[in-house]
């Protein structure tokens, strides 16, 4: 087949996919070896509960409210600045909240004024941070990647790193946290540091990722996304309606002092990436599972996971629960993020992986603060609430005609100029 010069990319070296993954990793090895030591650190400064919730919350809301402009602007300026300027918004926030957690913790700054710093460094400014990574991987994804099989693993290859990134900020958080609390909040800029060295010095520009001045936004009413995103919403809550309690959950089933419940959160937090890592290096590159099937099987997989995790019946199970929902995501997560840009054009792509990343964010604007609302009125409250969205979820993914008729991946050389020209 031959192919007309004016409407495909000019050929040039492998794209650096991993290199772009790199990225993801580390901002999210600085995001969860934070988790980990969140909940006994809000205790250690006297926050309550709820002001954590609404601290994540916070960071959650960024990401709904700047992830498409950050998909689109990594589309009309390029991929490096975007991911550039972001670890480094990144490194400054948390060097900040290092400082304040200090000062916290010595007494210097307490109550409504440390409370708004925490929501203004740890929500808002790294949230925002935060923003900016996923969707412009995606995108670099969506952009390099000619085929539905590819485009599944390359999107895998983001939620592996992310689980990667659970595991190793798992293992260094909790590990840091038994040498303090404050030691792993000096370490995380130090990472993010490391990302802005790496990408600013090793990412080229991309002939396949070439510049559209004026990328087109992607509505969440589009008829061709919006079943996805009503999915990867319903995913996403039941995530967040228990990953910011897992903390509380160790410390309290297990009766454990501050330093002790950071260790062990990490443990538990390992357990869930380790799933997440099975499922999307191991059983999607393999299987090669459309996004129907891996919303389907991971939708089903979680629900026994947040089954399992309901009972108060000891650490075992509460880690073995933990591991199963981590696999049901991992599953989940790549069938989120690939089904819709088979059905979208490329000047859409930014706009549409920023658009997944608002709906996961939006869906953490709401469950973290609610999800520990809940475990304040009883503990295993938010867990059944996040089992039964997720058993709703599988249910409509199993009934709904989108997930029935995804579309083969469109030949490149059978696109219209303007699409492929992104004018």
């Amino acid at each position: 087949m031959t192919t007309d010069p004016t409407t495909s990319p000019p050929p040039g070296p492998a794209p650096q996919i991993r290199l772009v993954l790199a990225a993801v990793f580390l901002v999210y090895l600085a995001q969860m070896t934070l988790n980990p030591i969140i909940a006994p650190l809000s205790r250690e400064v006297g926050l309550a509960e709820w002001q954590v919730g609404v601290t994540i919350s916070a960071a959650a809301l960024m990401l709904v409210t700047t992830s498409q402009i950050w998909g689109r602007r990594s589309q009309s300026w390029g991929r490096k600045p975007v991911l550039v300027g972001a670890l480094a918004f990144g490194a400054l926030t948390t060097a900040l909240f290092a400082l304040i957690s200090w000062l916290g913790m010595t007494g210097a700054i307490t109550g409504v004024v440390l409370f708004v710093l925490f929501v203004a460094l740890r929500g808002i400014g790294f949230g925002a941070a935060i923003a900016a990574i996923p969707p412009t991987a995606q995108a670099y994804i969506a952009d390099v990647t000619d085929d539905e099989a590819t485009r599944v693993k390359g999107m895998a290859g983001v939620g592996a790193v992310q689980g990667l990134a659970m595991i190793g900020g798992s293992v260094v958080g909790g590990l840091l946290a038994a040498l303090g609390l404050l030691t792993p909040l000096v370490v995380v800029p130090a990472i993010l540091a490391v990302g802005v060295v790496l990408v600013a010095t090793r990412l080229r520009r991309e002939p396949r990722t070439a510049l559209i001045e004026q990328p087109r936004s992607v509505r969440p009413t589009d008829s061709r996304v919006w079943p996805f995103l009503l999915a990867g919403f319903g995913v996403f809550t039941s995530l967040g309606f228990i990953q910011v309690i897992i903390g509380f959950i160790v410390q309290d089933r297990l009766g454990l002092d501050a330093n002790a419940a950071g260790l062990l959160t990490g443990a538990a937090l390992l357990v869930a990436g380790l799933g997440t890592v099975i499922a999307q290096a191991v059983i999607v590159p393999r299987t090669g599972w459309g996004p129907a099937t891996l919303l389907r099987g991971g939708g089903a997989v979680s629900v026994l996971g947040f089954a399992v995790l309901v009972p108060d019946v000891g650490p075992v199970v509460l880690f073995a629960s933990l591991g199963v929902i981590g696999l049901g995501i991992g599953l989940a997560m790549p069938g989120y993020t690939a089904g819709p840009t088979l059905l979208v054009d490329r000047d859409e792509q930014g706009g549409l992986a920023g658009l997944s990343s608002a709906n996961m964010g939006l869906t953490f604007v709401v469950a973290p603060t609610a999800g520990t609302a809940l475990y304040g009125l009883w503990a295993p409250l938010p867990i059944i609430v996040g089992g039964l969205i997720m058993t709703v979820v599988t249910v409509f993914v199993l009934a709904h005609p989108r997930f029935r008729r995804l579309p083969a991946l469109p030949d490149p050389a059978q696109q219209p100029e303007d699409s492929a020209t992104g004018s």
